[in-house]
């Protein structure tokens, strides 16, 4: 699969409104974590439903679960996160002719 078709299927995971909320709720755990169960706490959406979520961040590597015991722990995939914002601005500006820090300072490009 191409970069740009492993980035697409990335990004299309984070389209949907609920999964975009369970990635950001895994980022701001960090490398700890959180558990299914507190996900479903914060997020207050049936299991099941949940679990489908999961399942496709996990396919398309945004997100790993691993088994504690009884209890499963989701962690965000940093190098994944990094990797699929690294593709959209790694060529920022590269058409324009500057540098890319120079056409940031000019204001041509918003953060």
């Amino acid at each position: 699969m191409s970069d740009l078709e492993q980035t697409a299927d990335r990004l299309a995971a984070l389209g949907n409104p609920t999964r975009l909320q369970i990635y950001r709720l895994l980022v701001r755990a960090g490398a700890e974590g959180m558990s299914v169960g507190r996900i479903q706490e914060v997020v207050s959406i049936p299991g099941s439903t949940l679990s489908h979520h999961l399942k496709l961040l996990d396919t398309v590597d945004l997100v790993t679960r691993e088994k504690q015991g009884t209890t499963l722990i989701c962690r965000a995939r940093y190098d994944v996160m990094d990797a699929v914002i690294g593709y959209l601005a790694d060529e920022c500006c590269v058409d324009a002719g500057g540098d890319r820090a120079e056409t940031w300072r000019k204001g041509a490009v918003t953060t």
